[in-house]
């Protein structure tokens, strides 16, 4: 590797590859972090009306779905597009996306997730590839794992400052404008990637196929076909077997693509058999804090929705309302009708605006006024449900509140600051010869992990049986922990796939990581559909603490043998 391509002990891509992912995960989170308050905010105030049931069943598809399509992405980059090519095409098609979803209508809504789908396939493993290949010299291999956690950085860079763009969009424009923002947030970061290509062009390389090698289109049809096939049969199949028929579809069509990589193993040999089949341990393993992981945006978003304490202290407050950042929600007489009052209040505009016999200015503001209406009785309502008398405020006056998308800024917020501390922690450990190796990193991830749905349990209780509200300190303190076990795991888990996979199909198995995150985030999405059908919230968060328990305790049991395929394959 060229000298001059180095800054500061890091090949000079790594910089370009950190803006374009942190630009990319501005758009990304800032859509998942309204997603699910977008999908069942009314019709009438712009969101998509859904039932709870349905919102988490599109959430748990769209995470899952978004990660299963890396597995394509990889495949064509490894075999013909190359990375480059396939992270432009893929952040071109989730911009396009974006700007869908930022038209209220249904059929835009599902084309845009579509095109997020499709784009993020080519995008997200490609990337994550390119940072591997920047460390494959001598001189650079043993700051791989610095390399990607620096990456991850900037991934959660990007997902810190995007809640508050969507925030202000939201409340003063808005939903289509925030999701206008992660379309242009997306069109930055592949300006940026092309402006930093020459620095990457040298490890953007096509792997040639080797005798034995599977050709593509016999792997596209031997695992995209069936992946259509049986998920069709899934959703066919009467009286669904996991909840719903996108569950089963789901589920019944990634059977396939988990057969091919178990074919892969079966056909490979010596020290590549070992190593594929040691990657595959770990996916397996790695499912389930994704599971937990990306309740962020479903379960956790509607606990910060409807049981966490969330008014603003007045010093925040004033400099809030100064920046139109402040959630507004009013006791007043229209808040405080019941429910006949109120649909009798609704009727009463509705003949107001029929009376009218073309539209006017009167009209408009009749449905303006109605849209409003529906919005302050409906959050206010909601949010005073379980506030105790104390906090209500007095007739004619109102609460300030944080935004819950801001709740979504948590985990980043502690990426940012735990991660240059964790950084320093395997530093200073590797200078001793101490530091464990990269599935020890994984199996104490996951043990943190479990460790953070204790802290929700700890939430509930504080609650007085839901009756009363929660302490954001609850939320602060669950997704510090996480993040903690999410340091120790997800960047690692890049890091051990650029390691250890045979070099013809790095990014072909970096789609298996991602493979068995959109295992885990379908399931996120099934367990955050148990929230309303589980009364007792602690038992939920028990739940989670004992399905990623037995995750962690299965690879702990593991780490000899995986630390002996690390050692084989000269790396640690």
């Amino acid at each position: 590797m060229d000298k001059t391509t180095t800054q500061k002990g890091h090949p000079t891509g790594l910089w370009y590859l950190f803006g374009t992912e942190m630009w990319e995960r501005f758009g990304y989170y800032l859509m998942l972090g309204i997603f699910s308050l977008y999908m069942i905010d009314g019709w009438n105030n712009g969101g998509m009306g859904f039932d709870a049931g349905k919102k988490s069943d599109i959430y748990g598809t769209y995470l899952g779905l978004v990660y299963l399509t890396p597995f394509i992405g990889g495949l064509l980059a490894d075999r013909v597009l190359g990375y480059r090519r396939s992270i432009i095409l893929g952040g071109l098609m989730m911009a396009l996306g974006y700007f869908l979803l930022s038209i209220h209508d249904i059929t835009s809504f599902y084309a845009g997730l579509f095109f997020i789908i499709l784009g993020n396939g080519f995008f997200k493993p490609n990337i994550s590839t390119l940072v591997g290949n920047l460390y494959s010299t001598e001189e650079l291999k043993h700051k791989k794992d610095s390399g990607y956690n620096i990456f991850y950085m900037g991934i959660n860079v990007g997902a810190f400052i995007c809640n508050f763009v969507a925030a202000y969009m939201r409340l003063n424009f808005g939903w289509n404008f925030a999701f206008i923002a992660a379309g242009v947030g997306m069109l930055i970061g592949v300006i940026i990637f092309l402006s930093g290509t020459k620095h990457i062009r040298h490890v953007d390389v096509i792997k040639p196929l080797q005798a034995g090698d599977m050709p593509t289109t016999k792997i596209l049809g031997s695992t995209i076909l069936p992946m259509f096939v049986f998920g069709i049969l899934g959703y066919l199949i009467p009286d669904n077997i996991l909840g719903s028929d996108t569950n089963d579809a789901f589920i019944f069509g990634c059977v396939p693509v988990i057969l091919f990589f178990i074919y892969l193993w079966f056909k490979s040999s010596g020290l590549e058999k070992r190593a594929i089949a040691a990657l595959l341990a770990v996916f397996a393993c790695v499912i389930l804090f994704f599971a937990i992981f990306h309740q962020n945006g479903d379960a956790l978003t509607v606990w910060a929705e409807d049981y966490t304490d969330r008014e603003m202290p007045e010093s925040v407050a004033t400099v809030a309302d100064k920046v139109d950042m402040a959630q507004t929600v009013e006791n007043n007489a229209i808040v405080q009708l019941d429910d006949a009052a109120f649909k009798a209040k609704m009727e009463q505009l509705t003949a107001e605006e029929k009376a009218m016999p073309e539209v006017t200015k009167e009209e408009i503001a009749a449905k303006k006024e109605k849209s409003k209406i529906i919005a302050g009785y409906e959050s206010s309502r909601k949010y005073f449900q379980n506030l105790g008398a104390d906090k209500v405020p007095a007739q004619g006056s109102n609460l300030k509140l944080y935004s819950t998308e801001l709740y979504q800024s948590i985990n980043p917020m502690w990426v940012i600051v735990l991660t240059p501390i964790l950084v320093g922690v395997w530093g200073f450990l590797r200078k001793r010869k101490k530091e464990p190796s990269t599935p020890t990193k994984i199996a104490l991830g996951l043990l943190i992990t479990a460790l953070s749905a204790l802290v929700m349990v700890g939430a509930v209780y504080a609650t007085n049986g839901l009756s009363m509200k929660a302490s954001s300190w609850w939320l602060i303190a669950s997704y510090g922990v996480i993040t903690l076990g999410e340091l120790c795991l997800s960047p690692m888990g890049l890091s051990l796939v650029s390691k250890l996979s045979p070099p013809r199909i790095t990014a072909l198995m970096m789609g298996g990581f991602f493979l068995a995150i959109s295992v885990g985030n379908k399931l996120a999405g099934m367990l955050s559909s148990l929230w309303e059908k589980i009364p007792e919230k602690q038992n939920y968060f028990y739940l989670n603490f004992g399905l990623v328990l037995g995750a962690a305790i299965m690879l702990f049991l593991m780490l000899k043998w995986l630390n002996g395929v690390m050692r084989e394959n000269n790396v640690n």
